[in-house]
């Protein structure tokens, strides 16, 4: 027997015992003492707002710059070393990724380049996440390409076009003022928030090579994730596709042999600076919103999954100031809606990258290709770009294989995958997220207008309550029945929650009121006298809605909400002529898994008391965390004060509470009535 095994036999074993009052609401609350909090001044806070102090003005340097923060503290010796083999391991990858994510974006290679250059300068400036890859990804290109796609067709008439080239020239460049007024947008929106394509390859040849690429680059992938604990490092098969490729093409003159289509024309230099065409905006603002969305989700998710397996924190706002600024500023730069890249990420952080540094050298790689080497991938034939990019959306493909696991565990979740899958394919991609997020949102209504609703018991000889349909050890406790749902209580499922309770629990005040008119009409029957009967039912009638008759909220509208129970003058001689069944005198709401109760909700919950109060049964709250109390407090449910004494701490308390309270009863029932005294005029007996 280990360790572990014997502490958890130890820890099973060991007994704990609790001394201390039943904590209802009012005698919790006598046991608090809330502290004094002074609110500041409006002068006060207006002075801290402006005033300047070095730590202040530090920390908003921080906040804005993370650079100022990790590159003081950068550990020269431990860290370099990883940084330049992940910053090369990266930069490989980046550069036919950067290529060919460019063809998704419908914008000629080079352009993707940029966007590998641009951005990732500035991301190591004011991005938070050391290990995360920011420049052209998959998911973005599409989207970009389809709006580019849209709004400039292949069979577009270009105003002063004399002949094919000159056509496509121009057309591409249109694609490009479409790419960068979407990413200025989209850029915008995401610092806006913070701060408040088809391939076609029809050629033989092309399609022999891209066929053979695919191959390579396919098992290639499967070798490395095989042997990824074996290798120091990722075998960059992109890189040695794109090599070989260009060597191929080059060597055998593919592109005037066989009519193979290239790159073509990779242009030195940078580019000057350049306004997007922002009248194009109230065309691709819909598109502009679902890539800023795209972009920051697929980015803080893989950022905050390798933090946590690193120990550091990353910071959501930062992280969407830093997309926005890099996809704002670098469409000046004539630079597409750029996200993190889920592959060379984990290339960076595989290969020993330490820090922002790393995608920072990864960056001058691409630059260096811009400013000297370019011209020596344009014999590149773009059918192995094309091949990139099919195995590279092979995680995509992949999570067909979800299905089965969803269908298994979430029918909801498999509806969203569905619904996202089927409306992105035919309404695309930008429509078809915003589908995906109303079916979301959706689901989530349903999911809380349809909780689970429980009925628990207790464990016996302890304080804990469990669903009774669940383990056979767990009892109910006589005359108290525990209800409990799993969602908030608002207008959407207040209604099913009432039906709910009354359908579990088997306590249904209005089947309790009929059956005792029953049972008077029986008794009256028995004892021959019909009149007797109504009389009796008048009376019981009056006495559960109030002495005169009336409800107790209509009376001038003054009283809101019933006394806590109405005790039933229903006579013990008719319990007989009553249906055989459990007497229950408490309900208890389990509130524990309730975040919050809308006004909605409260009425709800006071009709509850009152229809329960009405037959004599106490309905308790238990567990209700402080949003929920001042919920009900600031939708008036406590008017009466009495209702306070319905709150308890936990389910025992309100369990200890209700026992408490029902031998009080029997006891003053049991107690002999007090001795009347005899009358003056008496003549006592001899």
């Amino acid at each position: 027997m280990d360790h572990a095994e014997e502490n958890e036999i130890l820890a099973a074993t060991q007994r704990y015992y609790v001394d201390r009052p039943i904590f209802s609401h009012p005698v919790l609350q006598e046991r608090l003492h809330k502290k004094d909090k002074v609110p500041d001044s409006f002068g006060d806070k207006l002075k801290q707002a402006f005033i300047c102090t070095p730590k202040k003005i530090r920390n908003i340097i921080y906040m804005f710059l993370p650079i100022t923060k990790w590159l003081p503290a950068y550990k020269f010796k431990e860290y370099v070393l990883g940084d330049l083999v992940s910053g090369i391991s990266t930069g490989v990858l980046q550069l036919p990724q950067g290529l060919a994510f460019a063809m998704l974006a419908a914008v000629p290679p080079v352009f993707g380049l940029y966007s590998s250059f641009y951005p990732v300068i500035m991301y190591c400036f004011l991005g938070t996440s050391r290990h995360i890859s920011i420049g052209p990804f998959a998911v973005i290109s599409l989207m970009i390409g389809a709006v580019a796609v849209r709004l400039v067709p292949d069979d577009i008439v270009i105003p002063g076009g004399v002949n094919a080239t000159n056509g496509t020239e121009a057309r591409d460049a249109l694609r490009v003022k479409v790419a960068m007024s979407v990413t200025l947008l989209s850029g915008i929106i995401q610092s806006t928030v913070a701060v408040l394509q088809n391939v076609k390859n029809l050629n033989v040849c092309s399609l022999g090579v891209g066929l053979m690429v695919f191959g390579l680059l396919l098992g290639g992938k499967e070798f490395n994730e095989r042997f990824k604990e074996k290798l120091p490092a990722p075998i960059p098969l992109e890189f040695f596709a794109v090599v070989m490729g260009t060597g191929i093409s080059a060597g055998f003159n593919l592109q005037e042999s066989y009519n193979v289509d290239v790159v073509g024309t990779l242009p030195l230099g940078l580019l000057p600076p350049a306004n997007p065409d922002t009248s194009l905006f109230h065309l691709v603002y819909v598109d502009a919103i679902a890539i800023a969305i795209v972009g920051f989700s697929v980015t803080i998710s893989m950022a905050k999954t390798l933090a946590n397996k690193h120990g550091y924190q990353v910071d959501g706002n930062q992280e969407l100031i830093a997309l926005g600024l890099c996809n704002s500023i670098g469409s000046l730069f004539q630079t597409f809606s750029i996200s993190c890249s889920l592959s060379r990420s984990l290339v960076q952080e595989g290969t020993g990258g330490k820090t922002q540094l790393a995608g920072c050298l990864a960056s001058l790689m691409i630059l260096l290709v811009i400013l000297a080497t370019g011209f020596l991938f344009e014999s590149l034939p773009q059918a192995v770009l094309s091949a990139i990019v099919i195995v590279n959306l092979k995680g995509m493909f992949m999570q067909f294989s979800d299905l089965p696991f969803f269908w298994r565990t979430s029918k909801i979740e498999l509806t969203i995958w569905l619904t996202t899958f089927v409306s992105s394919l035919f309404l695309g991609l930008d429509y078809g997220l915003i589908t995906a997020v109303i079916i979301a949102l959706l689901t989530v209504i349903y999911r809380t207008q349809s909780p689970s609703y429980k009925v628990l018991g207790q464990l016996p000889d302890t304080d804990v309550y469990i669903d009774i349909d669940a383990f056979e050890e767990v009892k109910e406790i006589p005359g108290i029945k525990i209800f409990q749902i799993n969602a908030p209580i608002y207008y959407a499922n207040s209604d099913l929650y009432s039906s709910a309770l009354k359908r579990k629990t088997g306590v249904n005040p209005a089947h309790i009121m009929g059956a005792r008119r029953k049972a008077m009409r029986k008794y009256a029957k028995e004892v021959g006298n019909a009149n007797m009967a109504n009389a009796t039912v008048v009376k019981v009638d009056a006495a559960v809605d109030g002495e005169d008759g009336t409800k107790p909220e209509e009376e001038e509208d003054e009283i809101k909400f019933p006394p806590v129970v109405t005790k039933s003058t229903f006579p013990e001689e008719l319990q007989r002529f009553m249906p055989p069944g459990d007497n229950i005198h408490t309900i208890i709401l389990d509130f524990t898994q309730v975040n919050f109760i809308d006004s909605v909700g409260v009425k709800t919950l006071a009709g509850i008391v009152k229809e329960y109060g009405d037959v004599g049964i106490y309905v308790y709250l238990a567990g209700c965390s402080a949003q929920v109390v001042n919920d009900l407090t600031q939708n008036r449910f406590f008017e009466n004060p009495a209702l306070k004494k319905l709150l308890f701490h936990s389910i025992h308390d309100a369990v200890l509470g209700s026992q408490v309270r029902e031998a009080l009863a029997e006891q003053e029932a049991s107690a002999p009535p007090p001795q009347e005294d005899s009358e003056p005029n008496a003549t006592p007996e001899a």
